[in-house]
C-alpha cells in the first residue's frame, strides 16, 4: 500500500479514536471532575458537533490554503488539544480542549480525503479513498478498545495522551512523505449546501442523522450500559469494544457486495429494522455475557454497515457532486453523535443507563421512515437534480 495513503489513514485513525474513546473511560472522567456521567458524556458531544458544523465551513474557507500546510496545522492543533485534555484541571477546560480537537478534526478530515484522491491516478481514486476512510472505521475496532484499556489500567488522561501520540506520528509521516498537493477546485459554502434542496438527498441525510442519534444514545454510555457484564474489568471492556468495531468493519466489506445484488433500498431497510429490534432488546441482552456478545455484534454490524448503502444511494442520486454530498453525510453523522450524547444524558436521569436501548430505538424508527421517504422520492424522480443546480451556481 502507498505509504502516503497510510499516513493519512493514520491521521483519520487518530480522529476516529478521539471521537469514540471517551465512551470507554466515561466513569473515570466523571469521577475526576466530580460531574454526573451524563455531563461527562458531553465531552463526546461537543467534539462531534464542532466537527459536524465546521467541516464544510472550513473546507470552503480554506480552499486556497496549501494542502500539506493545512494537514500539518490541523494535526499540530489536534495534538495540542488532546494533550490539553489530558492535563485539564477542570471540566470546563477539558470541554474547551474538546472544542479545539473538533476544530482540528474538521480541518483534517475533508483535506485528507481530498488529498488522497489527488495522490493517485483517477482510476485508483476509489481505492485511495477507501484506504483513508478505513482509518476512521478501523479506529472503532482497534483504537477505541486500546484507548479504553489504557484508561482502565492506568488513568483516562493517558488515553488522551495515546490519541495525541497517534496524531503526532501521523504528522511526522505527512511532513516527511507527502509532497505538495495542488488545491482542488474551489466550491463555496453556499454551493456545498445546494444539494439540501433536493428531497432525495435531504431525506437520505436525515436517515443518517437519526440513525447515528439512536446508536450514540447508547454507545456514548457504553461502559455503564454494559456494566453488569463488564464488572469493571478493563480486558472485558476492550473485548466488547473490539467486537463492536470489528463487526462494523466486517459488515462494511460484506454489505458492499450485497448492494449490487439486492440494491441499496432493501439493504437499508433490512439493516435499520434489525438495528431497531436489537436496540430495543439491549436492556435485557446487556445483563448476560453471551446475550451481550450477540447483541453487540449485531449492533456494530448493522450500525456501521448501513453507512455503505447510504453512501451508495447518495452517489447514485448525485454522482457528479459525490464529494460534496458525502461530506454532508459525514457532517450529519457527527450531528447524530452529538444529538445521541445529549439524548442519552437526559434519558439516564429518567430511565437509567441500562434502559437506554428503549430511547435509542426511537430515532432509528424515525430513520426507517425517512429512508422510505427518500426511496419514494427517488422512485418518483420529481426533484431537481442537484448537479445542474451546482453547475449553474
Amino acid at each position: 500500500m502507498d505509504k502516503r495513503l497510510f499516513v493519512l489513514a493514520l491521521g483519520m485513525f487518530a480522529l476516529g479514536t478521539d471521537s469514540f474513546v471517551v465512551a470507554g473511560v466515561l466513569p473515570q472522567i466523571a469521577y475526576t471532575f466530580a460531574v454526573p456521567i451524563g455531563v461527562a458524556g458531553q465531552m463526546t458531544t461537543i467534539y462531534a458537533i464542532t466537527y459536524a458544523l465546521l467541516a464544510p465551513t472550513i473546507a470552503a474557507l480554506a480552499a486556497t490554503v496549501r494542502r500539506k500546510f493545512l494537514l500539518l496545522s490541523s494535526l499540530a492543533l489536534f495534538v495540542l488539544a488532546n494533550v490539553g485534555t489530558a492535563l485539564a484541571p477542570t471540566y470546563a477546560l477539558a470541554m474547551l480542549t474538546r472544542v479545539l480537537a473538533g476544530i482540528s478534526a474538521a480541518m483534517f478530515a475533508p483535506t485528507a480525503t481530498g488529498a488522497a484522491a489527488m495522490l493517485v491516478a483517477p482510476e485508483k481514486r476509489g481505492f485511495a479513498l477507501s484506504v483513508v476512510i478505513a482509518g476512521l472505521s478501523g479506529s472503532t475496532a482497534l483504537g477505541t478498545p486500546i484507548g479504553a484499556v489504557i484508561g482502565h489500567l492506568g488513568d483516562w488522561r493517558w488515553t488522551m495522551a495515546f490519541v495525541a501520540g497517534l496524531a503526532l506520528i501521523a504528522g511526522i509521516g505527512v511532513w516527511t512523505m507527502l509532497p505538495e498537493i495542488p488545491a482542488p477546485p474551489k466550491i463555496g459554502l453556499k454551493q456545498r449546501l445546494i444539494p439540501l434542496a433536493d428531497p432525495r438527498i435531504t431525506f437520505t441525510l436525515l436517515t443518517t442523522l437519526l440513525t447515528m442519534s439512536g446508536i450514540f444514545t447508547v454507545y456514548t454510555y457504553f461502559t455503564v450500559v454494559f456494566d453488569r457484564v463488564i464488572g469493571g474489568n478493563a480486558v472485558a471492556l476492550g473485548l466488547f469494544l473490539v467486537l463492536w468495531g470489528a463487526a462494523g468493519t466486517l459488515s462494511n466489506l460484506l454489505v458492499g457486495r450485497l448492494i449490487d445484488v439486492l440494491g441499496n433500498r432493501r439493504m437499508i431497510s433490512v439493516m435499520l429494522s434489525v438495528l431497531v429490534i436489537d436496540t430495543l432488546l439491549l436492556p435485557f441482552a446487556s445483563a448476560n455475557v453471551w446475550t451481550a456478545v450477540v447483541a453487540i455484534v449485531i449492533w456494530g454490524g448493522c450500525g456501521w454497515g448501513y453507512l455503505v448503502p447510504q453512501q451508495h444511494r447518495l452517489v447514485s442520486v448525485a454522482s457528479q457532486i459525490a464529494p460534496v454530498v458525502l461530506g454532508l453525510n459525514t457532517s450529519c453523522s457527527y450531528i447524530g453523535v452529538s444529538v445521541g450524547g445529549l439524548l442519552g444524558a437526559l434519558a439516564i436521569q429518567t430511565v437509567s443507563a441500562h434502559n437506554l436501548g428503549y430511547i435509542g430505538a426511537l430515532p432509528i424508527i424515525g430513520a426507517l421512515v425517512s429512508a422510505e421517504l427518500a426511496s419514494w422520492k427517488i422512485r418518483s424522480s420529481g426533484a431537481v437534480k442537484p448537479e445542474s443546480a451546482l453547475a449553474s451556481a
